[in-house]
This record gives C-alpha cells, structure tokens and sequence, in this order.
C-alpha cells in the first residue's frame, strides 16, 4: 500500500487514511541509536528481579540516557543529579533510545515488568512518533495517545498498586514556529485529558524548559531534543513531589 503524504502536524493528507494505528502495535527494535537494543533488553530481564524496583522510568532516549540501571554508556545527565533524586530508592531504568510507544508495548510484552511491584512508574514515551523513517511512519497526535493509553494499561494490570506519573512530551526544536510544536501542543493536550480519566498524576515540565520567547537553548536541549544537565534538573525537581517518601516507601 502506497503511504499517504504527511502535513506538517503529523495528520494524513486529505482524503486518504492510515489502515492501522502503528503506535499501538506492538514491535521489537526499529532504528539504530548507537548502543545495543537487544542487549540492553538482555540486561533488563537479568536484572529486574533481583532489583526488585520501587521505581519504574519508561521511555526512550531521553530517560535512557539519564542514568540508572542497567547501566550505559551514553550519560547525558550528571551522576550528581541522578543520586538527589533517585539514591533513596531501588529504580529500574526502562528508557531505550529511539523508542516509540509501539516498542514499549513490545517490551512489556516480552517481559521487562513482569513480576514487579513498583510503587511509582514514571512514563515519558511518544517524542519519536512524531518522526518519520524508512522503518516507521509519523503518527498523529490522536493516535500517539492511543498508544500511550495502551501502555498504562498495560502498566496498570502489571502492577495494580503502582501509581503512574505520565510526563508530557518534552518540547523539541529551536522555535516556537516549528510544526513540531503544534503536535507536542495537541499530543499533551491528549495526554492530559487520558490522564485525568485514568487517575494518572500529569506533569508538564515544557515552560520551565522553554524562554520566555517561546524558544529552546541548547542549555536545555543541546540538541534541542535531549536534555543537557540543567534540563534534567527541571524534570527532576518536578518528579521529587511524587516519589514515596523514603521513610514509607516500600
């Protein structure tokens, strides 16, 4: 089937429509980011029992490259930061660069929460929906939130008691202008609204990320994607309100 042209928001062309929700089908790796995705799969299933984790991070590069375990070499954030927030807990670190919401699916079907009891799982997937390659089409705002639907979900009857903190897509590129910006504005929206009907706690860190003319530094976003140090530090001080108190946590 010949794919449908794209505008700038991530919708299909007028007239034409997508036969399925690529966001919501579950699929192993797609894209190569520059590390072992299979490996790090491996590490995950090794490890996950025996850390038995209080906390969850699900997501793609973005968490991945924060910290945590299993281990990587790819750190954009600073060790420092990482033990403020997160030294008094046991964490799992479900981030694999590149991911989209369709490739969460498939590693919680394969395993990677299986037997867990988590008391916090923070989900901050669907940046790389937005994207285009020859392994995968953009999807829509609409269709992203599906498949962040399907991961709660999933997540939920996993593990019952866990409360799930749902991040907003963080903003990407320079300028406000960007189409980009106009479908991370109306995934969020769509975010916000899931969030509220399942009981998720909804953070929305993109104005403090973001200056006051609208635009992205690069001493937020070096690449105006993923987080410097400093853009780390505004996700973790917005996360530390609801992380267990580490007197009661477990």
């Amino acid at each position: 089937m010949k794919r449908p042209l794209f505008q700038s928001h991530g919708e299909p062309a007028s007239g034409t429509a997508w036969p399925v929700n690529t966001a919501t089908v579950p699929v192993p790796k797609l894209e190569e980011d520059g590390y072992d995705w299979w490996e790090r799969h491996k590490q995950v299933l090794a490890i996950k029992d025996s850390l038995d984790p209080e906390i969850v991070l699900i997501g793609d590069s973005i968490t991945h490259f924060w910290g945590g375990e299993p281990k990587c070499d790819i750190v954009h954030g600073s060790q420092e930061l990482w033990q403020s927030i997160f030294a008094p807990y046991r964490v799992l670190n479900l981030g694999f660069g590149w991911d989209r919401t369709q490739n969460v699916l498939w590693r919680l079907e394969h395993g990677e929460m299986d037997g867990l009891r988590p008391h916090t799982v923070i989900i901050n997937i669907g940046t790389n929906n937005t994207s285009e390659t020859v392994n995968a089409r953009a999807n829509s705002a609409a269709e992203i939130a599906a498949g962040v639907r399907e991961i709660g979900a999933r997540v939920s009857a996993m593990a019952p008691e866990a409360a799930i903190v749902l991040m907003a897509v963080f903003p990407r590129e320079a300028q406000p202008d960007h189409p980009r910006r106009k479908l991370i504005v109306d995934i969020n929206e769509r975010y916000a609204e899931l969030a509220e009907e399942m009981g998720y706690v909804f953070i929305d860190i993109g104005p403090q990320l973001l200056e006051r003319d609208g635009t992205l530094s690069q001493q937020i976003a070096f690449d105006f994607c993923h987080l410097t140090d400093a853009g780390y530090r505004e996700w973790a001080d917005a996360l530390r309100p609801h992380l267990p108190s580490p007197a009661r946590k477990s």
